[in-house]
């Protein structure tokens, strides 16, 4: 099922791929990052309609995502993998650490919060890649 060179059934796998990543990576890291974030338990514990948006956005993501990895060169793991680090050096890491400077933001919230990007970005290209 392809939409203009992009797998669509690629894209919700990458997309739940991510999903899961985050779920797993918040699930080790949340006390650590509710901290960096002045947060408490109550304000972090997210309603479905949360949950649902966060899933939307990762969907956006992953067909985003597939469609850059179709035009740099191909699909393939390898175009995923580089075209994920690309992205997470050129614009993610960049923009957390300028907003969370601005915030006052520790920097152990910018480690948690870029880890967890890179790994999402890391997963899509992976499963945008090897899908084809």
């Amino acid at each position: 099922m392809m939409f203009d060179g992009v797998n669509l059934i690629a894209v919700v796998a990458a997309a739940v791929g991510a999903f899961i990543f985050g779920s797993i990576w918040y699930g080790v890291l949340g006390k650590a990052w509710m901290k960096a974030a002045s947060l408490t338990e109550e304000q972090t514990r997210p309603d479905p309609v949360t949950l649902g948006l966060t899933f939307v956005c990762q969907l956006v993501m992953a067909f985003v995502f597939a469609g850059i990895i179709y035009h740099a060169g191909g699909t393939s793991i390898r175009t995923g993998v580089i075209s994920a680090l690309m992205i997470w050096v050129g614009i993610v890491l960049t923009t957390q650490i300028i907003n969370h400077r601005f915030q006052g933001r520790p920097w152990s919230l910018t480690f948690i919060d870029c880890g967890h990007w890179l790994g999402v970005l890391l997963v899509q290209g992976i499963v945008i890649g090897w899908f084809g």
